[in-house]
């Protein structure tokens, strides 16, 4: 059987070192130190100013719009994973949703400033698949507007533009470290910001917002343990045996699907991709469900990633019509992409497209 993706774990013996530690300290949560040694580790790799570890990637997206004391309207894309809106709604506000760009289906900033009100407070944006919306665009709307820009990159781990890394934009970036990331930790997450004040905030919130015995400000349980900075210790180690396989894989679905009625998200401009993941369109529902149910009776399982359109979700208060992320919804596939995919497999996944769509 062939998922969309397989959880890179490292040897056990590996992981069971930093198990000894953690049973010699019995330290096992509470910002601990191997906590701490991830949380440098991941700043300095990323060359950001403050960095704040969590225990998964949707209470990060919550704690970040409280920071930065929303409430009202977050402008926010339709075509991302559910926890974006959720986070949105359960924070008390109200989403609304600017339909993507057909290029690379991130949020389309032409279109931004016709949804802005006197009720609109935010951007919550998603780099799609890891590659980046268009910073220079939203922060310019963002400061004609007075609004806190807040980027969602749950996919961007390691992707940059024009040399920088994606996760250093906005006020607040956010990161998942799910097991099915290209980093992870089984759960976590965490928030990035240049601001101190901020950083200040969020470590408080992190942590029920006291220190010791004294209390500063509201807060929510988003510690990570011992246990989760143990794996994402672990597999950072292996991250460019990971980044580079996942690659060659890209490289070859490429060469291989080149011919094949298709069309897959690109960027305008100069990224350097993390390839976190594989998305291909196809002209319509129909043979996206033709080529689905082929790799099925395959045991392959590719994902709709992101279905179905955010603005359609039947939990919303009214509807909001976004055609371009409600068309590409209904017609993409993430097909299987990870750490140790063999050729093999890559090649019998293309054919097996190439024959529903040829």
């Amino acid at each position: 059987m062939i998922n969309v993706t397989k959880t890179f774990l490292p040897d056990l013996k590996e992981y069971t070192s930093y198990l000894e530690k953690i049973w010699d300290r019995g330290w096992v949560t509470n910002n601990g130190p191997l906590v701490q040694e991830l949380e440098q580790i991941l700043k300095d790799y990323l060359n950001v100013k403050h960095l704040i570890l969590c225990n998964n990637g949707t209470v990060v997206l919550q704690m970040a719009i409280k920071a930065l004391d929303l409430k009202g309207e977050i402008l926010t894309t339709p075509f991302s994973y559910v926890a974006t809106t959720n986070s949105i709604l359960w924070e008390n506000c109200t989403p609304v949703f600017v339909d993507i760009k057909s290029e690379d289906y991130n949020i389309d900033p032409s279109l931004i400033e016709a949804k802005i009100t006197s009720k609109t407070v935010g951007i919550l944006a998603t780099h799609v698949f890891g590659n980046p919306c268009d910073i220079q665009a939203i922060a310019t709307i963002a400061l004609k507007n007075n609004l806190k820009v807040i980027y969602d990159g749950a996919h961007a781990f390691d992707s940059k533009i024009n040399g920088s890394q994606i996760l250093s934009f906005g006020d607040i970036s956010t990161c998942s470290l799910h097991a099915t990331k290209l980093f992870h930790s089984v759960e976590g997450g965490f928030l990035v910001t240049s601001d101190d004040d901020l950083a200040a905030k969020l470590k408080l919130y992190r942590q029920f917002g006291h220190i010791y015995d004294d209390y500063y400000d509201i807060g929510i349980n988003g510690k990570m343990s011992e246990f989760h900075a143990a794996m994402g210790l672990c597999v950072f180690t292996h991250l460019p045996e990971i980044k580079s396989n996942r690659k060659s894989t890209c490289i070859l679905y490429d060469e291989l699907l080149k011919t094949a009625n298709i069309s897959k998200p690109y960027s305008l401009n100069q990224v350097d991709y993390n390839y976190a993941y594989y998305p291909v369109v196809f002209e319509n529902e129909a043979t996206m469900m033709a080529v689905k149910t082929s790799l099925n009776e395959n045991k392959i399982f590719p994902r709709r990633y992101f279905y179905p359109s955010l603005n359609t979700l039947p939990f919303l208060e009214s509807t909001q019509s976004c055609p371009v992320s409600e068309s590409v919804a209904k017609s993409i596939l993430c097909l299987p992409l990870s750490h140790d995919q063999s050729t093999a497999d890559t090649r019998n996944i293309a054919e097996l497209l190439l024959q529903q769509t040829n």
